[in-house]
């Protein structure tokens, strides 16, 4: 039986490795639908616990952290911060350094 797309973008957060970041939407994409950005959000929000993913790894198509400050903001800067992960003085991480390309038959993509 196939996975759902639920299943998916677990499997894919699970696989983001420490000191790499993924965006919503290329985990979106990964995981079969590109336009499902808001649903890995949801998916994020709802299973992080419960599933022990590492959800301080996701981040915004700009590099930069989608959680308010004193909401979370914080907490995943330092996560990121601790892993190695640099910000620039506008917060947001350089993508081209720190963005997690899944290899895929030995290609990354």
């Amino acid at each position: 039986m196939a996975k759902s797309f639920f299943q998916r973008v677990v499997d894919i957060i699970q696989r983001i490795p420490n000191g790499k970041v993924a965006t919503y939407g290329q985990i979106a994409a990964y995981a079969g639908n590109p336009h499902a950005a808001r649903q890995v959000a949801y998916i994020l929000h709802s299973a992080s616990q419960k599933k022990n993913l590492p959800w301080h790894r996701v981040v915004n198509s700009k590099g930069g952290i989608s959680l308010k400050p004193r909401h979370g903001y914080e907490l995943q800067k330092q996560l990121l911060k601790k892993e190695g992960i640099a910000f620039d003085a506008n917060d947001y991480i350089d993508l081209k350094r720190f963005q997690w390309e899944v290899v895929v038959n030995g290609e990354a993509s």
